[in-house]
This record gives structure tokens, sequence and C-alpha cells, in this order.
């Protein structure tokens, strides 16, 4: 990973974890706590791919497994992020950018199902039983609503935000511009023309004169 990546990914990972640990941890919702910090392995996984997704989750997992109230086996939850930053990151659009809510929604529920499941099976696998207490569907259920409820306000940010910092050509046609606003995530997507985008267009006028 680059430079300006480690960096901007280790600051939100640490902003993420800090927000969760102190502000919705302890707003104590029934069920589970919103996953902030999924969400954010999700936005810098969609923007720069499975390899930097599986590294982002896993160190971010890692963090918050040693961060204190953590009070299952270091390394647990470390595994459930890498997984899912990697798989999140096999989906990344072209150019790190989405015009429409339907996929980063989506990849957020299937992420949130997937990741509650497998923390409470690697958990059951080391003895931990705390998920068949507080009921699995309902953890379920209200892991996928929350983490749902917050993807709007935090995915489409956090890729805008990486895109911005990125250096990578493929990025470029992307930085500026309306079509690079966060508000287009949760749009209908779609436009008028050929819908090649403005440089697959004017190379097929080109080609027509």
């Amino acid at each position: 990973m680059r430079v300006n990546r480690i960096v901007l990914s280790a600051a939100l990972v640490v902003v993420a974890l800090v927000l969760q640990v102190s502000v919705l941890a302890r707003l104590h919702l029934p069920g589970a706590v919103p996953d902030l910090l999924m969400l954010v392995v999700l936005g810098l996984a969609l923007t720069y791919g499975h390899v930097a997704g599986c590294l982002v989750g896993f160190g971010a997992g890692l963090l918050a497994d040693l961060a204190p109230p953590a009070d299952h086996a270091a390394g647990r939850y470390a595994l459930v992020l890498c997984v899912v930053g990697y798989a999140a990151g096999l989906l990344r659009p072209d150019g790190g950018q989405t015009r429409s809510a339907v996929m980063p929604l989506a990849v957020v529920a299937v992420a949130a199902i997937a990741s509650t499941l497998l923390y409470a099976g690697v958990g059951a696998l080391v003895g931990d039983t705390a998920a068949r207490h507080v009921g699995l569907v309902k953890l379920l259920f209200t892991a996928t609503i929350y983490d749902l409820l917050l993807a709007p306000f935090t995915v489409p940010w956090i890729m805008k935000l990486a895109r911005r910092l990125d250096r990578d050509p493929l990025a470029g046609d992307t930085l500026g511009g309306s079509g690079n606003s966060p508000i287009r995530w949760v749009s209908t997507s779609g436009r008028s023309g050929t819908g090649l985008g403005p440089q697959r267009g004017g190379l097929l006028k080109g080609l027509k004169k």
C-alpha cells in the first residue's frame, strides 16, 4: 500500500474505533452495536481493492481486539474484518467510484450478516457462547439495520476522501466535477447519452465523423 493510503486508513480506523467504543457502544441499543469500524473497512476496500481491504481489515480488527474494553480472544475480530475486507474489495468498481446506492448498500447488508455469523462461529469454536444469550437472529437483524442506517453517512464520504488523496491514474477522471459528489451514492444511477463516460463517449463521436 502507498504511504498516503496507509496514513488515511490508519487515521480513519483510529477515529472509527474511538467513536465506536466511546459513543456507539454506550448508546445501549437493543441487540448489536453499530459497526462503524466495519463500514470504514468496506469504504476503503471498495476504493482500493481486495488486497488493501484485507490488510486494513486485519489491522482494524486486531486494534479492536486489543483495545479496551475488548473481552474476547485477540485475533478473532481481526479474522472477521480481514475476510470481509477482502471479499468487499473483490467487488471494487472501476476507478473505485460507484454511481448507484444499490451495490454498496447490498455489500453493507451482506457484510453485516456475514461478519456477525463469522464472529459468532469463531466464538463458538473457542467456547464463547455470548451470542446464544442475546439471540443470533436478533443480532443479525439489528446489526444489519444499524449498519444500513449508518452507511449513507459514512461509506460514500470515506470513498470520496480516499479517491481525493489517491494518486491512482484510474481515478484521475473522477476527482473533479459534480460527478464526484457523495450525494450521487444515494441517488439513482444512469446518464443520458452513451453512458460510457466523457472519454469513451467522445471517442465514439470521433469515430462516427
